[in-house]
């Protein structure tokens, strides 16, 4: 992974953070159109071909996440669901 690019989104949502929620349906993750880009950019930065397996982002209240949020991790695994 380019650990450059990684390290600029993740300013990027501690400028912007997000808001990760457990409801009553699933999952919420609610942000502004810059946070949701930077999230993006990381999801991007897993999916390259060049990233290993095992190869894991962390988002961390209240740096990259609200206050209140959970904490949310991205995990490359490998092409099996």
């Amino acid at each position: 992974m380019n650990y450059e690019l990684a390290i600029m989104a993740l300013e990027g949502l501690s400028s912007s953070p997000m808001r990760v929620e457990v409801g009553e349906r699933g999952i919420e993750i609610r942000g502004s159109g810059s946070s949701f880009k930077e999230l993006a950019r990381l999801c991007l930065l897993l999916g390259n071909e060049a990233t290993d397996e095992g190869e894991t982002v962390h988002l961390q209240v209240p740096v990259h996440l609200a206050e209140g949020s959970l904490e949310l991790r991205l995990r490359r695994s490998s092409s099996e669901p």
